[in-house]
């Protein structure tokens, strides 16, 4: 599949309110909706391979609205627009969610996380990205804007489907919030990131484990599990996280969650890995997850 430029249309807009009055234009005939461009950092991959599906295009990336890391006693809300980069510099962000700046920093070279957003990689909506499985386990919200108004989104709920989403049309992601923990909540935490790839480096993953943990002794009192690249779109195992709240984590509770894990999750064979292979190296993790909260170290 290839294209000639002749089959795009591209306009670049200054304002919030003017990307929202063109995205709420009805459908083109040929070329279908407006739909959003930010960082571009997957669409120019697609352009030169030829497998972007012709279309009309408004550039977000000028939009000082959509940009920023702002703290409030509840929470920690990121723009669309903040990039890889800038949530590995933001010191706070880092010490209170650690597990999104890991995640930043699987994401491809330095010169992708320069330009690639948040909200682009969520938009992307693919089941291998890095950053969805942190949000996930910190159980995080997006909010979308349109000319209707504002509404809030469970991250967890977001994704319906293979590249399926919970945007309606004419709307657009311009927040991510994450709520901050009590400062007295008991027990002791555990930020856990795990991204498994054909090397160590710059690759698309073939899974990926986060995971947010209290615990108090012998028993979890809190504990999100966010999985990438097991299933039809990035995956919170709420199954599992029932499961492993039941009683002390013991071998007994391990062994029933990986059980249930293994159940939970649906991996494919494709080009990067088998399914056999994935199930597998997730059940790895989850005990690798599961060790680390017995320890006596504190995370």
């Amino acid at each position: 599949m290839s294209h000639n430029l002749s089959d795009f249309v591209a306009q670049s807009v200054q304002t919030l309110p003017e990307a929202l009055r063109l995205l709420a234009e009805p459908a083109d005939p040929s070329l279908g909706p407006w739909r959003p461009l930010a960082g571009g950092t997957d669409l120019m991959v697609t352009l030169a391979a030829g497998t972007l599906p012709a279309g009309r295009y408004v550039d977000i990336w000028p939009l000082d609205e959509l940009r920023g890391i702002t703290v409030t006693d509840q929470a920690i809300e990121l723009g669309a627009l903040t990039t890889y980069t800038e949530i590995r510099q933001h010191a706070q962000l880092m010490t209170e969610f650690p597990l999104l700046g890991l995640a930043a920093k699987e994401t491809g070279a330095i010169a992708i996380q320069n330009r690639g957003t948040i909200g682009g990689n969520i938009a992307n909506a693919s089941p291998a990205a890095d950053t969805p499985p942190a949000l996930l386990a910190y159980d995080a919200e997006l909010e979308l804007t349109s000319l209707s108004g504002v509404r809030t989104v469970a991250y967890s709920q977001f994704h319906s489907g293979y590249k399926q989403m919970d945007r309606r049309p004419g709307e657009l992601i311009t927040k991510v919030r994450l709520r901050r923990p009590p400062s007295d909540a008991p027990g002791r935490t555990v930020h856990y990131y795990r991204k498994v790839g054909t090397r160590a480096a710059q690759a698309i993953s073939k899974v990926c484990l986060a995971a947010f943990a209290r615990i108090d002794g012998a028993r979890l009192l809190n504990i999100r599990l966010g999985l990438g690249s097991v299933a039809p779109t990035p995956l919170r195992c709420t199954r599992t996280e029932s499961v492993l709240l039941s009683g002390p984590l013991d071998e007994a509770l391990i062994r029933r969650a990986e059980a249930t894990l293994a159940y939970e999750c649906s991996p494919i064979d494709d080009v990067r890995s088998t399914s056999a292979y994935r199930r597998r190296v997730t059940l790895n993790l989850l005990r690798e997850l599961l060790q680390q909260c017995r320890s006596d170290r504190r995370e």
